[in-house]
């Protein structure tokens, strides 16, 4: 069987596949920049909590480096 289609259908069906593989294209480029935000998020975070980590210890450093002072100065 062989179906023969109307040149006003060939040309729909051909339109439709540009536009398809014009949205197939998009959603990949899409798809890669939520990658690169969810990197870069989760790079950020690791990040921040290293360095709100570093802080917290060098505040203990430095209180207990008081504390010792007080300690010596009685």
């Amino acid at each position: 069987m062989t179906e023969s289609h109307s040149k006003s259908r060939k040309q729909a069906e051909i339109a439709f596949g540009n536009v398809q593989s014009q949205f197939l294209a998009r959603s990949r480029a899409v798809e890669e920049v939520d990658q690169t935000v969810r990197a870069r998020e989760e790079k950020t975070l690791r990040l921040r909590e290293a360095r709100e980590a570093k802080e917290l210890q060098d505040r203990l450093t430095a209180a207990n480096a008081h504390a010792a002072k007080q300690k010596n100065k009685d």
